[in-house]
């Protein structure tokens, strides 16, 4: 018995000294950063500035990998089940709360498999359309859709996305009736938009800005509370006239439960460095997005917050996975 003991304390006190070696050593190879939906999305295009900045400061690149599909679920899923170590990094959208309410058998438990490193972005998405619809406000979309209900549709990066988060709640603050058109990815949807397969879309501002700026898309209204600092003219929804429509995109960093905490600390320490600095705060300014910094147990707390709420949305939308 004493023997089956020393044996046992043995293992464990190697297995502390490994952790505790793997986090002093820790980045010795490159981090990978998950990426669930298309490069030029969003959230793609936060993952890659964020991660330039780190990669610096680490002495390890970071290696930008998009894995698109299922609203981001496959993505999700790969980081939840991939080694504990702080290599395998989800980067993700809002979009992560609402797919437990969407798909039934994702693989993986969100608040148990995963755990919440720090915000990264927050961004506005803005209501855009073809120009050549002749809708100038966001009260002359609502009016067409309402004379001739179910005849229009609307795009969003994908099924349980952030996009199509914030074009539900619209809906069903509006009353409007009109079709969901899911894509892989926030690039494509705008493509669509612009070529007249679809009607609206709420874009992340980051990824629409240079077409709304080049009069290829035009601006309706922006999500959240606040007006776009980049969009100064455009109404939020909610001065358009819809009450309890805001709604603001939102990106992450996020690994797998078990990862040490001293590995998690490293990550979140050096994204938070990153979002401070001048460089960065300039890029994300011309994205029209903001630095969204925040402590890990906080973040964890939120992601929380935000499935209630998502779950709530998804219920009273009716809304599910395709």
């Amino acid at each position: 018995m004493k023997k089956i003991f020393q044996l046992t304390l043995c293992g464990l006190l190697t297995s502390l000294m490994s952790i505790g070696l793997s986090a002093q050593t820790y980045p010795s190879k490159s981090i990978k950063f998950i990426v669930p939906f298309t490069a030029g999305s969003a959230t793609d295009i936060v993952a890659r500035t964020v991660a330039e900045a780190m990669g610096k400061s680490m002495g390890q690149p970071i290696v930008i990998e998009n894995k698109i599909g299922a609203g981001g679920t496959i993505a999700t899923a790969q980081v939840a089940k991939a080694d504990a170590d702080g290599y395998t990094v989800l980067v993700h959208s809002s979009g992560h709360v609402l797919n437990p309410a969407l798909y039934p058998n994702l693989g993986y438990d969100t608040l148990k498999d995963l755990t919440g490193i720090t915000t990264l972005a927050a961004i506005p998405n803005v209501l855009v359309v073809n120009p050549s619809k002749g809708w100038k406000t966001q009260a002359d979309l609502i009016a067409a859709v309402k004379a001739k209900p179910g005849t229009f549709n609307y795009a969003s990066a994908g099924i349980g996305s952030g996009t199509h988060m914030n074009a539900e709640i619209f809906r069903l603050q509006t009353g409007i009736d009109a079709l969901h058109v899911p894509y892989s990815g926030t690039p494509p949807a705008m493509t669509n938009v612009i070529g007249g397969a679809n009607d609206w879309f709420f874009a992340p501002l980051a990824a629409a800005l240079p077409l709304i700026q080049g009069g290829k898309l035009q601006a309706l209204s922006v999500s959240t509370k606040a007006r776009a600092s980049t969009l100064p003219n455009v109404p939020t929804s909610i001065e358009a006239g819809v009450p309890n429509s805001d709604y603001t995109l939102w990106i992450g960093m996020i690994v797998a439960s078990g990862t040490p905490a001293a590995i998690q600390k490293r990550l979140h320490d050096e994204a938070i460095k990153a979002l401070a600095s001048s460089d960065l705060k300039e890029r994300f300014t011309k994205l029209g997005a903001d630095p969204f910094p925040m402590g890990s147990d906080a973040f964890n707390a939120y992601i929380k917050t935000e499935m209630d709420t998502a779950a709530r949305v998804a219920k009273a939308a009716n809304l599910k996975a395709q």
